[in-house]
Parts: C-alpha cells; structure tokens; sequence
C-alpha cells in the first residue's frame, strides 16, 4: 500500500466574504496574529509526514507562492541588522516541504479543483485540506488523523464533526455505521441538505485522504449545486465501487471562512500564546467591565 505523501490545497476562491480585505490580498493569507492562515495548514499537513504541498491556485495568488519561496533581500537585510533568529523563522518556511502550483483556469467547484491536480498527484493516495477551517491538535494533526485510518484500512477517508441540525445546509454530510469508536463505514453523502432532508448531522470539515481512483470518480459525475463539480457527489459515485470511511477529527477546530469564526481563532491563538496570552487575558477582562458598566449606565 502506497504512502499518503502529498496534499492537494485549494487557493484559488476570491474570498468574497472578506472583501475588501481580499481584494488583493489572498484570504489564505490573512493572519491569525503573526502567521497566515495558509502556513498553519501547510504545517498540519508537514507534521502528518507530507512531502510535497501541491497548490491549485488563481491569478489573483501569487502572494500564497511568494510566502514559500525564499525571499533573499529579505534575508540579507534581516542578516545585516543582526536578527538572525527571523532569517532561519523564514528560511524554515520554504524549506518544510517541496511546494507544487497548478493553476485552476475556471472555478468549477471542489471536485474540479482536484481534478486539475490529477498529473501531479499521479497514482498514489493523497490528502486534501481547505484553507477556511483550523484544527489544532498538538498530538495529532487533524490530517494525520486519517492517514492512520487510511492506513489501517486502505481506503478513501472523509474528516467529520457533529454540526447543529440547522446548520447541515452548510456542510456536504455523511450517513455512515460504526465500525469502531469515532470511524463509520460511509452508506451516503450529500451535499449541503437542508435540515429536513439531512440524513445525520456528522458534517465533513475539510479533511480527505482519497485514493486516486477519486480522479476517474470526478470525471464520471455531473456538475451539482451550483452547476459546479462537487467533490462530495464524485465521493457518492466512488461509493458505489469501494468502501469509504469517515473519521470524527479530534482537536480544536475554527471555521476561518467567515469573520465571526476568523475573530474567534485570533483570540483563541491569542490566548494561548505565551507572548499574547497575558495581554488578551486583561483586555477581555477590561472590555467585559467597560460592558457591564454601560449595561447598568442603560
């Protein structure tokens, strides 16, 4: 059985839900105090064993492929003031992995954007992870979490967490059985169903491990919601030739996709920061009496 060495990233969305923060800049590169979104989930991803980053990118991301690269006057100057703790922070960038970049010429959905991949992933296993949601699990990254599950049973794994009924038309969701604590034997997907037709609440988050028979899956399934290509209607149309499998990711998980989840995951890094962690902690103490104050002045 081949080893799951590289992960596909796809960057190549406009980000519309940030503008105009994202008008030029890429939102995977917003950060979350000092680091961009997108190196913490290229971290995840070193940390599970990946080799080879493969990015799906657009014209307007350039900045994602300039933060990996190396950055030589950048370098120097930090070298001449003397700072040489930044240069080896930033060389350490470029060196965790060999980054790849393709180039989605129409965004077409998931499914297409992995399909763009298909010549560089190749024949072998490979993960996927979205840049909107962070998981953080210092013993376990979320990806390897299914890795090991890919590992054990040599098939395609979808990463789930249990979402509110309400909230299911946001997610693509998985009917499945148990076959051991946390993993379930996938019976159906679908993608975003509304709260009545949801058949469960488990919601995948942004975390595969595919074979490569997926790529084959994606070129014999229809366009979906959207007119778009899902990946999650490719995984019902691999179902019906193979076992798929999910696993409840363990760790802390914030949704980055949208501004109240992205203001929460700056706080909550924040926190436990040990050079943030004390400032944060007075000032939500300070703006929780300020409010106080005001709710008793009304």
């Amino acid at each position: 059985m081949k080893k799951v060495r590289k992960v596909v990233i796809p960057v190549a969305g406009f980000g519309t839900r940030f503008l105009p923060a994202t008008k030029a800049t890429p939102k995977e590169m917003m950060p979350i105090v000092d680091k961009p979104i997108i190196q913490y989930i290229v971290e995840e991803a070193v940390s599970a064993g990946i080799e080879t980053v493969i990015f799906v990118t657009g014209r307007h991301k350039r900045a994602i492929e300039d933060h990996f690269d190396y950055a030589p006057d950048l370098e120097e100057a930090l070298e001449r003031s003397g700072k040489e703790e930044l240069v080896e922070l930033i060389r350490n960038i470029s060196d965790m992995a060999q980054f790849v970049y393709v180039r989605q010429k129409q965004q077409l959905g998931l499914g297409h954007a992995i399909l763009t991949a298909e010549h560089i992933v190749g024949d072998e296993p490979f993960a996927v992870i979205l840049g909107d949601e962070l998981v953080i699990n210092d013993k376990n990254p979320a990806i390897g979490q299914l890795i090991d599950v890919y590992n054990k049973f040599g098939k395609s794994v979808v990463g789930t967490t249990d979402v509110p009924k309400e909230e299911t038309h946001k997610y693509g969701i998985v009917d499945g059985k148990t076959v051991e604590d946390g993993i379930k034997l996938v019976n159906y997907l679908v993608e975003k169903p509304s709260p009545a037709e949801a058949p469960s609440t488990s919601a995948i988050i942004g975390r595969y491990v595919l074979t490569p028979k997926i790529f084959d899956a994606l070129k014999r399934t229809p366009l979906g919601k959207g007119n778009e290509l899902q990946l999650t209607d490719a995984l019902m149309t691999l179902r019906k030739e193979e076992v798929i499998y999910s696993k409840d990711i363990e760790g802390v998980r914030h949704d980055t996709g949208n501004k109240i989840g992205y203001i929460k995951a700056i706080i909550d890094f924040a926190l436990t920061r040990e050079d943030t962690s004390e400032f944060m902690k007075q000032l939500i103490l300070e703006k929780a009496k300020e409010l106080n104050e005001q709710k008793v002045q009304n």
